[in-house]
């Protein structure tokens, strides 16, 4: 059985940098499906899906934006009262 060389062993270190063409769902673009070449998307909030093949990319500002503090939603009719499950 053969065994699976590390990139270590292989004389290469992991730079995502230098990775190369990396495939993202650009807002405000057109986007072309890597895997039928088609332009429909369903839109999430980290990545996006083809309606048509399923392929599924990350989206590029969802891995520019900063996590430091966490995310509250608030939904815009909130009340100021504290609601009680009775």
């Amino acid at each position: 059985m053969a065994s699976i060389s590390t990139l270590s062993e292989l004389g290469m270190s992991h730079d995502p940098a230098a990775r190369g063409y990396h495939v993202v769902y650009r807002e405000h673009e057109v986007n072309h499906c890597p895997g039928c070449g088609r332009t429909q998307w369903l839109v999430g909030r980290v990545s996006a899906e083809c309606a048509f093949c399923a392929t599924a990319l990350p989206l590029a500002e969802a891995s520019m934006r900063h996590h430091k503090a966490a995310v509250v939603i608030q939904h815009r009719n909130r009340v100021a009262e504290s609601a009680w499950a009775a």
